[in-house]
């Protein structure tokens, strides 16, 4: 069923095949036993290809790691999780987009936590159908909503599988905001806002704007761009942005305190210098 993704579908594989490298390390940031069965074998065929751009051989690295920066990034929206379902007020997390993500299946949840995974039908269905060669089993009230976030009704979808806008919820949007344009963010973060109620939580990651325009990010940039899928949003004040909608948020980069889990391996500039790339994990309440 892979043949049945779009571009940016399979970016959810190399998001898999990167899970499964790191579940190998001896030093490894988190376990996902499921990763390898979700990244199929296409997965570490895209993983080979971010690998070849970013580690050139005989050259010195001049791009981001992204084994590196994908380990940190699932295991700070892992703890955010984890910590946002141990507030007893927690009673829904929605996953927006799922990709191969496995969290549902790898962590014990409260019972009184309903745990929503939204995604397109192609998506769903493929990981489906590799869950299935596994035993993975979901430890939590486990919804899953096969719907496109830039549908006009997917709010309704997400509704009619119990979702209730009217009790906060914990929101995490991983591995979206630059793979769509400027407008369809502004759209994304005004319909969630729309539907999380006051004290709601979120969580996304984002680049700035260098990121996307930088001479010595093109090598990967374009193995992205190569496989339809390009770069197209990035923001500097990510602040300034979540807080159009109505939320209060910190923008961590990797390896700043609390994002580093001692493997970021760059310097990581300060934000007043301009012309660097950047990746911020944002995450914050609702006002």
């Amino acid at each position: 069923m892979t043949t049945s993704l779009d571009a940016v579908e399979r970016t959810a594989l190399l998001t898999a095949a990167l899970r499964a490298a790191e579940t190998r390390r001896p030093d490894s940031l988190y376990q996902d036993p499921y990763a390898a069965a979700l990244a199929g074998d296409i997965g570490p065929e895209l993983l080979a290809e971010v690998r070849a751009a970013t580690f050139p051989p005989g050259q010195t690295r001049t791009l981001p790691s992204t084994p590196d920066y994908n380990a940190i990034r699932t295991r700070f929206f892992d703890d955010y999780l984890q910590q946002a379902a141990a507030d007893p007020t927690t009673t829904q997390i929605v996953l927006a987009p799922a990709g191969m993500d496995s969290r549902a299946y790898r962590f014990d949840w409260p019972a009184r936590i309903r745990f929503f995974e939204v995604d397109r039908p192609a998506v769903l269905a493929y990981k489906d159908e590799r869950l299935a060669t596994t035993d993975a089993r979901p430890r939590a009230d486990h919804r899953k909503v096969a719907v496109d976030l830039t549908s006009p009704d997917w709010e309704a979808d997400l509704q009619q599988a119990g979702y209730d806008p009217t009790v906060p919820a914990t929101w995490l949007l991983e591995g979206l905001l630059y793979y769509i344009p400027e407008a369809d963010t502004h759209r994304i973060l005004e319909r969630v806002a729309a539907i999380s109620a006051p004290g709601s939580r979120i969580a996304a990651d984002i680049v700035n704007t260098a990121a996307l325009t930088l001479p010595h990010m093109r090598g990967l940039l374009d193995v992205f761009a190569g496989w339809g899928c390009p770069w197209l949003f990035g923001t500097d004040e990510p602040e300034a942005l979540f807080s159009t909608y109505g939320y209060s948020v910190r923008a961590l980069q990797p390896g700043e305190d609390g994002a580093d889990f001692g493997r970021w391996p760059d310097p990581v500039p300060p934000r007043n210098i301009t012309g660097v790339r950047r990746v911020f994990f944002v995450h914050g309440r609702r006002r």
